[in-house]
């Protein structure tokens, strides 16, 4: 049973309030041909709205139930035949196509448990791309006052669902929690500065095209949120970061 399928049904209700990244997402898929992949495809919350506006997208994910929940919702906005939907890692996504844009929205890279796992996960989605390709994707670093505020409560994030945060600054692990009724899980999530993730994504083999602070796309100033636009190297090109 993978992490996200005890919480399935109560995804969307949970995260209802996020909605900032869907149109930035969208533009994104919009400004490529071809199909899209999106690493950790969840319940369709990003990738329906992008197969609405004509892309097709092949979405990923290691949770049979959220692909459940994505397949409802594509069927509901007649997005269908544009979502082919594999189960599988992302850091060995079941794609054997080669496309012009990897996305992998909602902080999932956080998941990842520590450098390797994030770099090899970088690495597989450089693999997705054909060369020049784009790869999006992205993640946080709390503020202090975020953990200040949040340490160890449960907080009723939407109505019904609860919301716990544990952090623990020194190994830079959040451990989120949230239930509702019957359904409940926790997970892990491990965070890196700015500076760590732009040397594994060089490592990666990728140049920094932006760095985002916000879906509005203003200049990342050092604040809490990252959105990475990353193009594929080839591997005999030197390095070209913004």
């Amino acid at each position: 049973m993978a992490l996200y399928d005890a919480i399935a049904t109560i995804y969307d209700p949970w995260s209802a309030s996020v909605v900032e990244d869907i149109s930035f997402y969208v533009d994104e898929a919009l400004a490529c041909e071809g199909p899209v992949v999106e690493l950790a495809v969840g319940s369709g919350r990003i990738a329906v709205p992008i197969a609405q506006a004509g892309r097709r997208v092949i979405g990923v994910d290691l949770s049979e139930g959220m692909l459940e929940v994505a397949r409802a919702f594509a069927d509901e906005y007649g997005a269908a035949d544009l979502l082919d939907l594999r189960v599988g890692d992302l850091r060995e996504p079941p794609v054997d196509e080669r496309v012009e844009l990897v996305i992998c929205p909602f902080r999932s890279l956080l998941h990842m448990q520590d450098e390797n796992d994030k770099l090899g996960a970088l690495r597989a989605a450089r693999e997705l791309l054909v060369p020049g390709g784009r790869f999006v994707f992205d993640v946080f670093a709390p503020s202090d006052e975020d953990i200040a505020e949040t340490q160890g409560l449960w907080l009723e994030r939407e109505p019904g669902i609860f919301e716990r945060a544990d952090w623990d600054a020194d190994t830079r692990t959040l451990r989120l929690s949230v239930r509702s009724g019957m359904s409940a899980a926790s997970m892990e999530l491990h965070w890196l500065s700015a500076i760590e993730w732009r040397r594994l994504i060089d490592k990666a083999g990728f140049d920094v095209s932006a760095l985002y602070g916000w879906f509005d796309r203003k200049p990342y100033r050092g604040g809490e949120d990252m959105i990475w636009v990353c193009s594929r190297r080839e591997m005999d090109e030197p390095p070209r970061t913004v």
